[in-house]
């Protein structure tokens, strides 16, 4: 689930770069969004494991 979050997020902030429309810091916002997601997925599987 976290993954895919993620991934959907990264994906918007990717488009956001190439758009001539983006809202600037809304975007990079989702991108740090995305980093903090996955950061939380590595050290929760790696504390499980």
């Amino acid at each position: 689930m976290l993954e895919s979050i993620a991934l959907i997020l990264i994906i918007l902030w990717i488009l956001g770069l190439v758009s001539a429309y983006t809202l600037g810091g809304f975007i990079h916002i989702l991108l740090v969004i995305a980093i903090i997601v996955i950061i939380i997925r590595v050290i929760r599987g790696r504390s499980v494991v």
